[in-house]
This record gives structure tokens, C-alpha cells and sequence, in this order.
């Protein structure tokens, strides 16, 4: 059973991707997706550029997964932050061009579980919120709307009325307190 486990752990499937193991791909995918469109449509707000987000995060998996460093951290923060940047991006392009809002094109019907559901009804998301429950709240607050509603650090430094540095440093430090708090909770 341990040795199940650790085949679907996101490290071990990065480097298996990293060898060419397509298998392995799509068990990452599987794995991780759920949780990551949750995250991206979260920040566009709009489905179809989250899952454009997540499906061009994950075209760089394929393509740069012998780049990943477990040393320099956990792979879920590594496929995290490549979802979220490209999110971001295409949040920004997304106000220079025309929607499909602005075309009033009928969004089709998607039959799956809805992303969201899935993230919430997780372990992991039980173990998240768990450990975001033990920050102060106003750290928490700086860390959802960097991570969770996509602001940037001077974006967050507006919004509260604080100075950039502090929003930084109590985002860092609130990060850190996570990560040692999820890796207790494993």
C-alpha cells in the first residue's frame, strides 16, 4: 500500500514525467488538476481561461518537469505557482481582449464534478484550511487574496492600506508558517 502511495506522490510522477512517462502524466494530471483549475478560475473568474491556464501550466510540465527541485520545495507549490502565473497572465491579456461575454457565445454544459466540490471535499483541503485557521487573521486575509484571489503584492499592499514591504514579509512569513504547519499535518 506505502508503495502505492509514494507512486502518486507529485514528486516521484514529476520525475517519472521528467523521464517521458505519459502514464505518469496523466496520473499527475488527474491527481493535481481538480485543485489547480479551483485555483485558477479563482483568479480569471471566468471557466474556460482556467482551465486555458491549467492547460498551458501543465504543457510546461511536460515540457520542463526535469527543472523541478524538490530541495527548493513541495511540487504541489511548484505546479501551484505555474498555474497561478500563467492564471494571472491570462487574467491581464483577458482585459485587452474580447470575451466570450462580450459575444454572448452560450457556454456549454460541462458534465464533470465541479472543481471546486472536489478541492473542498480533499484531505488536503481539510489540512489547508486547518493550518490557515492558525494564522492571525490579517496575515490570512493577505495570504487569500494573494493566493486565492490572485492579487499581486503591491495589489494587496493597495487594497489594505498597507506598505509593500510589510505585505511581503507577513505574506513570507505566513508561507512559511503553512508549509511547516501542512508538513506536520502529513
Amino acid at each position: 500500500m506505502a508503495d502505492a502511495r509514494t507512486a502518486d506522490e507529485p514528486t516521484a510522477l514529476l520525475r517519472q514525467v521528467a523521464a517521458g512517462d505519459r502514464v505518469a502524466f496523466r496520473r499527475l494530471y488527474d491527481l493535481q488538476a481538480p485543485r489547480l483549475y479551483a485555483v485558477a478560475l479563482r483568479i480569471t473568474r471566468q471557466g474556460p481561461l482556467a482551465a486555458d491556464a491549467v492547460h498551458d501550466a501543465f504543457l510546461q510540465v511536460w515540457r520542463n518537469a526535469g527543472r523541478f527541485d524538490a530541495a527548493r520545495g513541495p511540487a504541489e507549490a511548484w505546479l501551484l505557482g505555474l498555474v497561478r502565473y500563467r492564471a494571472l497572465d491570462i487574467a491581464r491579456r483577458g482585459g485587452r481582449e474580447v470575451s466570450a461575454d462580450d459575444l454572448d457565445l452560450p457556454e456549454p454544459a460541462d458534465d464533470g464534478p465541479d472543481a471546486l466540490e472536489v478541492l473542498a471535499g480533499s484531505r488536503d483541503a481539510a489540512a489547508l484550511h486547518a493550518c490557515l485557521r492558525q494564522l492571525e487573521a490579517e496575515r490570512r486575509r493577505l495570504v487569500l487574496l494573494a493566493f486565492v484571489d490572485g492579487l499581486s503584492h503591491s495589489e494587496v499592499a493597495e487594497r489594505v492600506g498597507m506598505p509593500l514591504g510589510t505585505v511581503k514579509s507577513w505574506i513570507r512569513r505566513s508561507l512559511q508558517s503553512l508549509r511547516l504547519c501542512l508538513e506536520g499535518a502529513a
